[in-house]
């Protein structure tokens, strides 16, 4: 069994699947492992040729043996090849995004496969392994200060990352005190999704800035809306895959109405998605770039829809979720639960319904 992690291309993105311990397990089981160097990946490659594995060239996996499996995280670049080998990542591709037939018809050229990280779980349906604990801890953050910004009257601008979480924790601090200072209350928060792992990770900041948090979940909104108390809290956190049967939260007719909202953190981001629950915006955010206004001078409404967010806290969001996906790549030649058959089944099911 012959794995390759790539180097992630996409700007801003220091996180990785795979940690230098993971990769001395694998060896140990027999594994080939093949690491592409990085200088944008959060641990950096000495660790990993500490573990004697191959290194590679950044971006040299076109070229990896047929038999490779290539793992990374997020998405490739849109003009490369046909994808031949088997890709272990966020695809981003079954759920009506825009650029998905894109990337399937690459794969089903390319004779390759799509085991997506979003859909890899356990017989119950659960992801057996997922970033959204930290996705809605640094989602909440960017969310309290944009907030801030907004209060002082200024616009959140470019957004670097964060060494650790209480760095994170005391920057956000310091940025909302600035704000309260300048007679402003503190905001209130809402967070739906609450139970979920990336709930959990929202309330959990919000908490630590002593803010107050309003956790909804799956019983507050199955009336399936409209949802005013949404708009009498200073901060939304959106925690919610879109998906077949998800309400609206905000629908666009709040951006003229009269409200106390002022920021929306949409962790899930799926702007594109046809079951987009928050139709006010229809694009996603970046860390140079990380609001779209959508509201006026005198009410305004700022989105913040990064659908990277664990990069904020590359290291700890990296060894959390390379923790729970170790034992699964370990598993990927004999795959006694499962997990990556039913990847696989997912996505014939979605190559099979390309109209070309």
């Amino acid at each position: 069994m012959h794995l390759w992690l790539r180097a992630e291309q996409r700007d801003f993105e220091r996180r990785v699947g795979l940690t230098p311990q993971g990769v001395e397990q694998l060896l140990a089981q027999g594994f080939r492992v093949t690491v592409e160097r990085s200088e944008a990946r959060a641990i950096p490659d000495a660790a990993y040729l500490a573990t004697g594995c191959e290194m590679a060239p950044a971006h040299s996996w076109p070229n990896a043996p047929a038999d490779a499996i290539v793992l990374g995280l997020k998405e490739l670049d849109p003009h490369g090849p046909d994808l031949v080998h088997r890709h272990i990542m966020f695809g981003h591709a079954y759920k009506g995004q825009a650029d998905g037939p894109a990337l399937l018809s690459r794969f089903k050229r390319g004779g390759g496969r799509l085991l997506d990280l979003e859909y890899l779980t356990n017989v119950d349906g659960r992801r057996v392994a997922a970033f959204g604990y930290w996705a809605g801890f640094a989602g909440a953050a960017l969310g309290v200060m944009a907030w801030a910004a907004q209060a002082s009257s200024q616009v959140l601008g470019a957004i670097g990352t964060y060494p650790g979480r209480e760095a994170l924790v005391a920057d956000v601090s310091a940025k909302m005190k600035e704000a309260v200072a300048n007679a402003t209350k503190a905001p209130r928060v809402i967070v739906i999704g609450a139970k979920g792992r990336v709930g959990t990770g929202a309330c959990n900041l919000a908490q630590a800035l002593g803010l107050e948090v309003t956790a909804w979940d799956m019983a507050q909104t199955a009336h399936g809306g409209p949802f005013p108390e949404i708009l009498e809290h200073e901060i939304f956190v959106n925690c919610i895959l879109a998906s077949p049967g998800v309400p609206v939260f905000v629908p666009k007719g709040a951006v003229e109405a009269s409200r106390r909202l002022g920021v929306i953190a949409d962790v899930s981001c799926d702007p594109s998605s046809d079951y987009n629950p928050i139709p006010v915006y229809d694009r996603a955010t970046s860390f140079d770039a990380p609001l779209v206004q959508v509201g006026s001078a005198s009410a305004p409404l700022d989105v913040m829809a990064i659908d990277n967010l664990p990069s904020l806290l590359p290291v700890e969001s990296s060894q959390d979720y390379a923790g729970q996906l170790l034992p699964h790549l370990a598993a990927l030649g004999d795959d006694p639960d499962g997990v990556w058959q039913r990847a696989s089944e997912i996505f014939d099911m979605h190559v099979a319904r390309l109209k070309s």
